[in-house]
């Protein structure tokens, strides 16, 4: 059965995005640092068609993973927002992405397999679409940060992995606020650590 999962990047002190976020500043003031060591890394500069090499190793090797995992995507509208006017024609997810909006509009079809749709009764409608498109696989959780809680405190993440940048943004938009403690705890599956980054994989144990 499909595992349902997220997989972020996060400051050294718990943002996940900076202030003033917006589509004129996807992720916000400072917001960017928390990827830098993603941008050489070959898969990731392959997957968003932004130049052949790149470095190859354990970090590649953990974004080649959460792809080849991923059968579809859920974000919020936010997200959406910030991304649409900078996203490529050929956008980076190349699955189906369910987007959560109030807003109704028609599916935006991209190329190399990303279609957004619009979903509009809640999360379990969108998991429930997602699970029939990703087949075998799993369902990533996109973000933002604002999504990724609603879905911990209803008890449907099964696992998560966040990637701690070595930086500080003092402020801005935090992963792990909102949630309802009580409901759930983790386990530790994995600590790798890297010269830009260290990764870190939980199992959610849900007690809903």
């Amino acid at each position: 059965m499909s595992k349902i999962f997220f997989s972020v990047g996060i400051s050294l002190d718990g943002f996940l995005a900076g202030p003033n976020a917006g589509p004129k500043n996807p992720m916000g003031d400072g917001g960017t640092t928390i990827h830098m060591w993603l941008y050489n890394l070959a898969r990731f500069r392959k997957e968003l068609n932004i130049g052949e090499g790149g470095e190859t190793g354990r970090d590649n090797d953990m974004i080649g993973e959460t792809i080849e995992r991923t059968g579809a995507s859920i974000m919020g509208k936010r997200m959406f927002n910030e991304g649409e006017p900078s996203w490529p024609e050929d956008a980076p997810f190349h699955t189906p992405v369910f987007v959560l909006t109030h807003q109704r509009r028609d599916p935006w079809e991209r190329k190399g397999g990303t279609t957004f749709y619009f979903i509009n009764d809640g999360l379990q409608s969108a998991l429930d679409k997602a699970r029939k498109s990703a087949g075998r696989k799993d369902i990533r959780i996109a973000g933002g940060a604002n999504v990724i809680q609603q879905f911990l405190n209803a008890g449907l993440v099964d696992e998560f992995t966040i990637h701690v940048a070595p930086i500080m943004l003092g402020e801005g938009v935090r992963l792990f606020e909102n949630l309802v403690k009580y409901k759930f705890s983790v386990d530790t599956l994995d600590a790798i650590p890297s010269r830009l980054v260290t990764h870190l994989r939980y199992k959610v144990i849900n007690r809903l």
